[in-house]
Parts: C-alpha cells; structure tokens; sequence
C-alpha cells in the first residue's frame, strides 16, 4: 500500500515576505501619483468658478485693428497673360548671288528702311548693264534707218515708182526692230535692277539681330538663314486672351467709341513696363479655351518691351464712380459666402454678409451689406465670435495674435469658415 504524506503548510515567514513587497509596491505608487498628478489650479474646488472665469474672459475686449468703408472711385481691370509680339519679323536675304564684300551694320543697332545692310560684289552686274544697253543702242540705230528707208520708199511709191509689197516690207521692218529696241529696255531695266539688288537694304525699320553671314562668304537667294534679322519694336504689340463671359463688356466699351487702355506688368505683376490702347479684338472664339485673343498696340519708345517676352496685361474696361470700398484683408469667406466684422456704437462686432465687387488697389467695391463710414475689422478677425467686445487699435499699435486654437475668425451663426 502506498502511503500519503501530508501538504506542508506554507511557512509563516514566506507569508510575511510577500505581505512586505505588497506594502512596498504600494508606497511607491503613491510617491509616483503625487509627483505626476497635475496642480490644483485656484478656485477649483469652488463650485462655478470655471464658470465664472469663462464669462470673465468673454467679456474681455479683444483688441483689433479697423478701418472705415469709403466712398471711391475702382478702377475695374481684366487681366490676362500675353506675349509681347513684333507687327513684322523679317529675314533679310541676298536677291542675287555673288561674294559679300561689305557688311557695314552692327549687331543689335536700329535701322530705318532704306539702310545699307550689305554690299554684294557689283562688277559682274555692271558688265551684264553694260552689255545690255550696247545692244539697245545697235537696234536703236537700225530702228532710225529703216525707218528713213520706209519714209523714202512711201515717197517713191506715191510717185508710182516702187511696189507696194516693198513699201510694206520696209513697214514691217520697223515694228520689227520697235519690237527688238523694247526687248533692248527691259534687258537693261532687269541689269539695272539686279545691280541694285547687289546693295542689300533693310525693307523695314526695326533692330537688328545677330549677323548671319561674314565679309567675303558667297550668298544666293536661296541661303536658308539669310543675313539677319530685323524685329518691329517701335511700336510693337501684345496679344491676350479674355474668357468669353468677360467679352460683352469689353465689346459694349468698344461700341460706345471708348479706347480702352491696357497696362504691361512684369512675369511678377509687380512693376508696369508699359501702357498701351486696345487694338483689336480676334473674329473668333477658340473652342478648345473659351477663350477670345486681343491685341493691344504700344509704342515702346523706351524699348522696354521686347519680343515673345511674357506679360501680365490688365485691361481698363471702365471706372466704378462713387463705389463703397473697403480694404481687401477686412473680407472674411465662409461657406454662407464672403462677411465681415462690423464695429458698432457700443464697440462690439456684428457679423455683416456682404457681396462684393471689383478689386483695385488692395480695395475690394461692396456693392451690398456696408455703407460709406461703418467700420470693419482689418486685423484680428481670428480671435473675434459675433458680438465681442473689442478694443480698436490706433496709430501703430501691435495687434497680438492669438494662440488658442479654439478661437477663430468667427463665422455667422449656421456657417463654417472657409479653409484659405
């Protein structure tokens, strides 16, 4: 038989040693959460003091800065991107071949019409003119003797002396050596021509490029590059495009006799290079773009201008007379549409809707929802709700930005403001 032996209790001493780490292990967990446990803030414990601290900072006034709606005229513009384009862009050619004996223009110079470019050796055209009127002057001798003969045979035959046939024989001579002395004058008209041809001019005015072709190479006609090119930059034009929805109001400004002006700024838009009239309006509209080209003509005496450069052309449709106007950065957007904050008597601000016009000048027109005089948030519209009390800043004050998020350019009641 097998026997059982009996469970050996735990000792005494084992027991306490687990009630101690159990004691530890419980001091230490409270030294850990009074050092990590967050401060009592003042007032805490009373009841209503978070409250009472809410309302004390919502009546506190937020400072801001404002600035008063006018009465002004807004210039209204359309803007555009165009290209700076040449009313003519020529390739200057020889008209005869030879050697090139003279280049007497400089790289980038302005020219008139007319201006000697180049010289192409002359001498085998002035042999070619010289032979030309040597021969016209032989027919031209043979014309005045037969028509001597003829005046003598038409003499004898009135005296019955002669046939007739001899007499119109002798007739005919003539017209035919008429005919040869007419062939003598073009051939010296054509070698006179082409020993013009052999002095290269400009055919229009403009400035020069770069030069093609050096002294003594051989030119023809059929030289692909040519000598140089000559760009019209006095004056010279810009081609735009408008939307076709902007095209009735620019077309009713054209039928009324108006000229409307267009201004040239840089590829920045920050600095105007020129100003200039509208031209012309293109006779269609591109389907592809919607889009409708214009030329505006400018004349460029200072050369600013300088082809296919790119521009940013604005177009004076008309002026906007006696229009409410506000500064730009006094808008608000949300998704009810554009609002801004209105400063009343008591100093407080009301959220105002508003619908707004053309913009000029860092002013934007309000043709609803503001009158000349009221008064509008410009700065430190992220801290205001409807019906704030502010505190408007004067002079050169510095308006604090406001660090808590909850806070925000408040919208009207029902709206969310628009992410910029």
């Amino acid at each position: 038989m097998s026997q059982s032996r009996p469970v050996t209790p735990p000792s005494r001493w084992t027991r306490r040693r687990l009630l101690g780490w159990a004691i530890l292990l419980l001091v230490v967990a409270g030294i850990v959460w009074l050092a990590l446990r967050p401060s009592a803030k003042p007032g805490a414990g009373r009841p209503g003091a978070g409250r009472g601290q809410m309302a004390a900072m919502a009546n506190m006034a937020v400072p801001v800065r404002a600035a008063a709606a006018v009465k002004q005229d807004i210039d209204i513009y359309l803007k555009s991107l165009g290209t700076v384009t040449a009313y003519s862009t020529v390739t200057v050619r020889s008209r005869v071949s030879g050697e090139l004996v003279d280049v007497p223009f400089k790289e980038g110079q302005m020219v008139k019409a007319g201006d000697l470019l180049a010289q192409v050796d002359p001498r085998a055209f002035q042999v070619a003119l010289a032979q030309a009127q040597g021969t016209q002057m032989q027919n031209l001798a043979q014309l005045e003797n037969a028509r001597r003969d003829l005046q003598r045979y038409q003499a004898l035959y009135k005296q019955d002396s002669i046939a007739k046939q001899q007499v119109d024989t002798q007739a005919a001579l003539v017209r035919q050596y008429e005919g040869a002395v007419k062939s003598d004058q073009a051939n010296v008209d054509n070698a006179k021509l082409q020993l013009d041809y052999s002095r290269i001019t400009a055919p229009i005015s403009g400035r020069l490029g770069l030069r093609q072709v050096d002294k003594g190479n051989l030119v023809s006609s059929s030289d692909t590059n040519g000598l140089v090119v000559i760009t019209q930059t006095q004056p010279i034009s810009v081609v735009f495009t408008l939307p076709e929805t902007q095209l009735p109001e620019v077309r009713a400004e054209l039928a009324a006799g108006h000229t409307l002006t267009v201004e040239a700024y840089d590829r920045a838009d920050t600095r105007r290079i020129a100003t200039g009239k509208l031209e012309t309006l293109d006779n269609q509209i591109d389907v592809a773009t919607g889009t409708l080209k214009l030329k505006a003509r400018f004349d460029n005496a200072d050369d600013a201008l300088f082809p296919n450069q790119f521009v940013n052309a604005r177009l004076h449709v008309t002026t906007r007379k006696d229009a409410t106007a506000i500064p730009i950065a006094a808008v608000q957007q949300g998704s009810a549409g554009a609002f801004v904050f209105l400063v009343q008597d008591d100093d407080t601000v009301a959220v105002r809707q508003v619908k707004l016009g053309a913009v000029n000048n860092g002013m934007v027109a309000v043709n609803e929802g503001l009158q000349p005089g009221d008064r509008v948030v410009t700065e430190g519209t992220d801290r205001l709700r409807a019906g704030a009390k502010v505190d408007v800043a004067k002079g050169s004050d510095t308006i604090p930005k406001s660090t808590d998020k909850s806070l925000g350019a408040g919208a009207p009641a029902g709206t969310t403001p628009a992410t910029r």
